[in-house]
């Protein structure tokens, strides 16, 4: 079973970074797109940025400048630098990877992310 595992988040004070890791495990032969999503309290899910099988980028507005994402294709991992963290960056992180044709997400599990001010 494909399964995505986050890990990395955390508490941080505003200024400081963290990055996020999430590693892809099963029987897999190909990842396609992978994306990193954020969920805050009352507010519904959205994409933070996303990055394609040859490095192609996509981020959202709120994150330019601040979050990379970058993958590590040999060792079916994607990661999310996070710098410069801002209190509205506060929010269960998430991903989520085009595996063999087939959306995997990490919906049930995600990893707390906490910037205080």
């Amino acid at each position: 079973q494909v399964q995505l595992v986050e890990s990395g988040g955390g508490l941080v004070q505003a200024g400081g970074s963290l990055r996020l890791s999430c590693a892809a495990s099963g029987r897999i032969f190909s990842i396609n797109a992978m994306g990193w999503y954020r969920q805050a309290p009352g507010k519904q899910r959205e994409l933070v940025a996303s990055i394609t099988v040859s490095g192609r980028t996509n981020y959202a507005d709120s994150v330019k400048g601040r979050f990379t994402i970058s993958r590590d294709n040999a060792q079916n991992t994607g990661y999310l630098q996070m710098n410069s963290l801002k209190p509205d960056d506060t929010a269960v992180y998430y991903c989520a990877a085009t595996i063999d044709g087939r959306t995997i997400n990490s919906w049930g599990q995600g990893t707390q992310v906490t910037v205080s001010s």
